[in-house]
């Protein structure tokens, strides 16, 4: 019996032992992946090969990173709305991802979203009432931190197939971790959370988001188990009664705005026709160049292609 006892502690110790190294030496490999397998940190396209508008924009980061990101007009006249991070208007690439320097954390990118929407908040060839932070994966839980952070800078924000925290992720990840990593909802003995740099607790700050919140959940998402978005609208309806939560049932982690075809984009349109509105003056600057009913769908159709990812 004694003999049996001492294996299972011995087993359990290893098992926390090996579950603290890759936490300390692997977290930010496994968290941020700058560069997928079997390509190049160089972009393999731009939007001017898409035959876009674009302008290469370059910021520091209040801590002096160089920082790079593409702004989109779909006309030199339009004035939004903006989307920031992940999306068709302005693309963000964070520390360490695409062009930008350093190397990705949770306070850096933090600070690097936060200098993304003082660069919008500055210009003056955007209506800058109407910004709308997009997010997918780990981008959501950024975006979420930054709306929450800036309610008065962001009018509503769009979160596709995100986590609840990296801290539930580490179990999806390495199944074994659930044991001893979890977020707020976990019923495990969480004693290796101490050790998690970058937690990214999205569940955690949800609810403290005042903006309107669209949820693009894909049903089929390989890497972050459907749930997860539930958990996250379900935080955030509780105190928040615009939002809005949409499943697309054949959608993947990354192809969710494929999979879901005309009804992705017409459910973001609504959603921008019933929270961030036209001003009548923009209205009439658009039909005067000849765009009026459906313009915002026809400007995602052809923007669609574009899209980063911060997986």
């Amino acid at each position: 019996m004694v003999s049996y006892m001492s294996v299972l502690l011995y087993g359990i110790g290893g098992i926390v032992v090996a579950g603290m190294a890759l936490l300390v030496a692997f977290q930010e490999k496994l968290v941020y992946v700058p560069v997928l397998p079997g390509l190049t940190k160089s972009y393999p396209i731009n939007p001017a090969r898409l035959r876009l508008m674009y302008e290469d924009v370059w910021l520091r980061s209040h801590d002096g990173v160089r920082l790079h990101a593409w702004f989109i007009k779909f006309l030199p006249d339009c004035q939004g709305p903006t989307i920031l991070l992940q999306c068709n208007v302005f693309m963000l690439s964070y520390r360490g991802y695409g062009a930008s320097d350093g190397y990705p954390s949770q306070r850096g990118i933090t600070m690097d979203a936060q200098a993304a929407l003082e660069h919008l908040s500055q210009r003056t060839d955007i209506d800058t009432s109407r910004v709308v932070v997009f997010g997918r994966s780990l981008g959501g839980a950024v975006g979420a931190v930054l709306t929450k952070n800036n309610p008065d800078k962001v009018a509503a924000l769009i979160l596709e197939n995100t986590f609840t925290s990296i801290l539930d992720m580490a179990g999806v990840l390495l199944p074994f971790l659930k044991w001893f990593i979890g977020g707020s909802s976990s019923k495990g003995p969480r004693i290796l959370n101490c050790l998690v740099r970058s937690p990214w607790s999205t569940i955690d700050i949800i609810g403290e988001i005042t903006q309107p919140i669209l949820f693009l959940s894909g049903l089929q998402d390989e890497m972050v188990p459907p749930f997860h978005m539930q958990m996250l609208y379900a935080k955030a309806a509780a105190r928040n009664r615009r939002c809005i939560f949409v499943e697309f049932p054949t959608g993947m982690h990354m192809d969710t705005w494929l999979a879901g075809g005309d009804h992705y984009w017409k459910t973001i349109q609504l959603f921008f026709e019933q929270n961030v509105p036209e001003t009548n003056e923009i209205r009439l600057s658009h039909n005067d160049n000849g765009f009026r009913g459906g313009k915002m769908n026809h400007w995602h159709q052809d923007l669609k292609p574009v899209g980063l990812s911060d997986d």
